[in-house]
């Protein structure tokens, strides 16, 4: 399967014109891009001293002339607003100082995710500044699901705890919270999932997609939003009148936890746009420090030796937070990133390490056999807009990245269900651009199609029995095309321009990095390399296929599709015979032994 990411699934009204003519590419996509206004790019390139490539491609993602500037220079100082905006944020303040004054027992109870993982640690090394020592829980994906439940919430009230506070679940956890209210518990939700217009009963819930918010900031992950909860307690801590908790807020500098906000902002690919783009450029440079020592080791362990980027972020370190959670101990990512022990450190680095090769390895097994299905389903009407695989025994703690795969494959919003013995299916599942899977989700949970479930936009979970799937599989079906307004989803692949051979290189790279970082809402940019020709091509290891690009211009380039050898792209690539191509993909870094070099990551290509 080739591993190209989908930017885009328009409905066929919404197109715009194809580049290069591209109607249907090697891998079956349409080639699209933006039209750039000249005059815009050459007033970014003219007043910031932007290189032309750089200028172009602001001037094509819709950056204003007003807001060049912090664009490319996103500040906290600028981008951040007043915490106090958020509903329910100065009652979830007081809340909290006023368990800290008291040195009431608080519990942090977090997502196993990354975004969880990092908002509960950014909550816990804070609160340890204060001398709390919070009680950490991180639910265990198979024994309690995601969210609050019932037993934990009497365990901690057992254990006497006064306050919980949820971070990145709870907005739609209503039965549990109800329970934690009756036991007695305080309770504080900082949250970012889709609310409905029902809210759970607690004492405070701090969301920036309620729907009595303005939705200004309803980009933000849940680790943005528990940082936002951070600069409000710690400024309300400063004004307190013990002076030895006064005193602690006034010398805690927030800006040493931007690595990890950084990191579960890019991880839970919310838009890089406003603040996160704040959160992210200023925490990368904290993350190139190394001074959070499980984040330091990590890095050491999985190879990192450069300046970090927000690929690092989200491809190196994240999917080894996240391993905990999904095949091994839920809270080892929340352990790693809230500890100063060295050891301790290198121990949960290690663990979670191990963890991410056995989940790579689970990964590969399910995404065969959920292949395997959909290839032998008869096609039906409800399959037409979204994919569904199933089985039993599939663990659940790797279907979210089966489901993300398939999206790619498919083209298509995707749900992959792992039932248990008793027919209740645990599941995952990814949306494309244009289809609010979240909103789908919730739907059908409403219509009493689902045990569970909710999510936002591009990314949801749910509870399904077995018995409801053919109707639930009908129904999320009808939904989405009720949201395409009847149109077809076309496969598309967006690209920024084209370039030659012979000007991919380092100082090319250097000029595209000025408007990083790059992730969901500003992604790395993708170019088509124009009439190149193979003059060695192999495969390397299982799936890849190497080659070295040349042109009749001059120039010599390399380049690797991933997972492609058993695609018609990678057959091309292969079995080219001479024939000249256009080749779409991302330029990017190539470090080996000490020299910076550049190589294509290939994308698709078509034969010109």
């Amino acid at each position: 399967m080739n591993n190209t990411q989908l930017e885009n699934n328009a409905p066929a009204s919404e197109m715009e014109q194809a580049f290069l003519g591209v109607e249907q590419s090697l891998s079956g996509k349409r080639w699209v891009t933006k039209n750039v206004n000249e005059r815009l790019s050459m007033l970014f390139a003219q007043r910031y001293r932007l290189p032309e490539a750089a200028a172009r491609l602001m001037a094509s993602r819709g950056i204003h002339i007003d807001e060049a500037d912090t664009f490319l220079n996103p500040s906290l100082q600028k981008l951040m607003p007043d915490p106090s905006l958020f509903q329910d944020m100065d009652k979830a303040t007081d809340l909290i100082v006023s368990a800290i004054l008291k040195k009431e027992k608080i519990a942090v109870f977090g997502d196993y995710d990354v975004d969880g993982a990092t908002s509960s640690s950014l909550l816990v090394r804070y609160l340890r500044e204060f001398g709390c020592q919070p009680v950490i829980h991180i639910p265990d994906r198979i024994e309690e699901g995601y969210g609050p439940n019932t037993p934990a919430l009497k365990k901690l009230a057992a254990e006497k705890v006064s306050l919980v506070v949820f971070v990145d679940c709870g907005t739609t956890a209503f039965d549990a919270l109800e329970a934690g209210q009756q036991l007695g518990l305080t309770q504080v939700v900082l949250d970012h999932h889709t609310a409905e217009p029902k809210l759970p009963v607690c004492d405070a819930l701090v969301n920036p997609n309620r729907l009595d918010e303005t939705g200004e900031y309803g980009y933000l992950a849940a680790c943005g939003v528990t940082f936002m909860m951070l600069v409000a307690l710690n400024r309300a801590l400063k004004q307190v009148a013990v002076p030895e908790l006064a005193q602690v807020a006034s010398r805690v500098n927030l800006l040493n936890y931007l690595d990890i906000t950084a990191v579960g902002t890019v991880c839970d690919v919310v838009p890089l746009v406003g603040l996160n783009r704040a959160f992210v450029t200023q925490g990368l440079k904290v993350l190139g420090q190394r001074r959070n020592i499980g984040l330091k080791v990590l890095a050491d362990i999985a190879g990192v030796d450069e300046k970090p980027t927000s690929y690092h972020a989200g491809y190196v370190l994240g999917p080894r937070i996240n391993a905990g959670g999904r095949v091994g101990k839920s809270t080892l990512g929340t352990y790693l990133l809230s500890t100063d022990n060295p050891e301790m450190a290198r121990r949960y680095a290690l663990e979670l390490d191990q963890f991410n090769k056995d989940r790579k390895e689970l990964e590969g097994d399910i995404q065969e056999q959920a292949i395997a299905q959909l290839e032998a389903l008869d096609a039906e009407d409800y399959a037409e807009h979204v994919v569904i695989a199933h089985g039993e025994g599939w663990h659940p703690g790797v279907i979210g990245i089966v489901a993300a795969r398939l999206k790619e494959q498919y083209n298509r919003p995707t749900c992959v269900i792992a039932f248990d013995e008793n027919g209740i299916g645990k599941a995952s599942a990814r949306s494309v651009k244009g289809v609010d899977i979240g909103a789908a989700i919730i739907a059908a949970r409403q219509a009493g199609l689902l045990v569970a479930g909710g999510g936002h936009a591009m990314a949801a979970g749910f509870t399904i029995e077995k018995s409801n799937l053919i109707e639930f599989w009908k129904f999320l079906s009808d939904r989405i095309a009720h949201q395409l307004g009847g149109a077809p989803l076309v496969p598309t692949l967006r690209v920024d321009g084209m370039m030659s051979v012979s000007s991919a290189s380092v100082k090319f790279l250097s000029a595209l990095s000025q408007i990083g970082p790059f992730g969901a809402g500003n992604p790395a940019p993708r170019f088509v390399v124009g009439d190149c020709q193979i003059v060695q091509s192999s495969i390397v290891g299982q799936k890849h296929v190497r080659a070295i690009l040349t042109s009749l211009a001059g120039g010599r380039l390399a380049a690797i599709c991933f997972n492609s050898v058993d695609t018609d792209l990678g057959q091309a690539l292969l079995n080219h015979n001479g024939r000249i191509l256009h080749i779409a993909g991302q330029i990017k870094s190539n470090n080996w032994q000490g020299r910076q070099d550049v190589q294509l990551i290939v994308d698709d290509a078509v034969f010109a």
